[in-house]
């Protein structure tokens, strides 16, 4: 029988970035670890950006970093999927 896989949402895909930039990453380091293309995260991070959800260091190689508010987003999206996980 084969598996039946659920695309993600997009605030699932925006958790996962942050979650792979909290120390700090480059796109390439984003682009494997949230499973995504770079068109895809090119698109994702102007939004991140513009939200305050991640800082994009023009002078530093283009490290991408989540924010205090990005940290802010992952805790609470992990908190209400655990919440929605355990009433199943």
């Amino acid at each position: 029988m084969g598996r039946t896989y659920q695309r993600r949402s997009n605030l699932e895909i925006i958790a996962e970035i942050l979650k792979v930039a909290r120390r700090g990453a480059r796109k390439t380091r984003i682009v494997y670890g949230a499973n995504l293309n770079f068109k895809m995260l090119g698109e994702y991070l102007r939004r991140l950006e513009k939200a305050g959800l991640v800082t994009v260091s023009k002078d530093d190689g283009g490290i991408i970093k989540t924010t205090r508010k990005g940290y802010e987003f992952l805790r609470r999206f992990y908190g209400l999927k655990e919440l929605y996980l355990k009433n199943l």
